[in-house]
């Protein structure tokens, strides 16, 4: 069963103008044999509703340093059992990757050993480039490229390339246009660090799935990109369905 690395719920508005509640996202796990995945959405609060309800799905927490309280809100969900990393959205909220503000959340889930899943492909705040200055500063912390790059091949190329140069950089495929890149980042970055994300309701589960399945990568690679790469960064396991103790 697939594994889906980028899920949104909720609404989203000023320009993008979509929305997937929970039943809405219960029905396209279940139409595109989703198994299990993450999902997030400026409010904590419902996403842990969602998410409590529907077997195999999880949560990051979205921290916010430009919200009140903001490291304590992250400390707080990340004690909820079914909320298992961080995500950050500079480009929404407003800030750089590397930011000394960021630096508390990411001291929070490396105490965890959990993944931080980063937006990526947008100027000026969300540029791959900042990103790898937070790897850099934190070569422990588990840090994901969201879109690996996004729509302009610049982006693309540089996080395939940030991903090559540091072991604790994943990249992941929601909303990259560029099929081939898919290979081309498994074959440089290495068998474990390319991961599947659908971006809905942003971007439509077929379209993303059939990305990966006419990358070009064997049966064997497309397996571990849909389903077991997911699973072993944020469920610890190849074929873990929850996290692994």
């Amino acid at each position: 069963m697939i594994f889906d690395s980028h899920m949104h719920v909720g609404s989203f508005a000023g320009g993008f103008d979509v929305s997937l509640d929970r039943d809405g996202i219960a029905r396209l796990m279940e139409e595109h044999e989703i198994g299990g995945g993450v999902v997030f959405y400026p409010d904590n609060g419902y996403v842990a509703e969602v998410v409590e309800t529907i077997p195999g799905l999880y949560a990051l927490v979205w921290g916010n340093p430009r919200a009140s309280g903001y490291v304590e809100e992250v400390e707080r969900w990340l004690e909820h059992p079914k909320f298992i990393g961080l995500k950050l959205h500079p480009l929404i909220d407003g800030y750089l990757p590397n930011d000394p503000s960021v630096h508390p959340m990411i001291e929070l889930i490396l105490e965890r050993d959990q993944p931080v899943l980063i937006h990526c492909g947008h100027p000026i705040f969300s540029l791959p480039w900042s990103i790898e200055e937070l790897a850099v500063s934190f070569p422990r912390a588990k840090i994901v490229i969201g879109h690996m790059g996004h729509g302009n091949v610049v982006y693309i190329n540089a996080s395939i390339a940030i991903a090559q140069r540091h072991a604790n950089v994943y990249l992941e495929t929601s909303g990259m246009p560029m099929h081939t890149k898919i290979r081309e980042a498994y074959q440089r970055v290495g068998e474990t660090r390319v991961l599947f994300g659908t971006d809905v309701p942003f971007h439509h589960p077929l379209v993303e799935i059939t990305k990966v399945r006419v990358s070009g990568l064997s049966d064997d690679a497309v397996e571990r990109v849909l389903s077991r790469n997911g699973r072993r960064l944020f469920l610890g396991a190849d074929d873990a369905t929850e996290p692994v103790a």
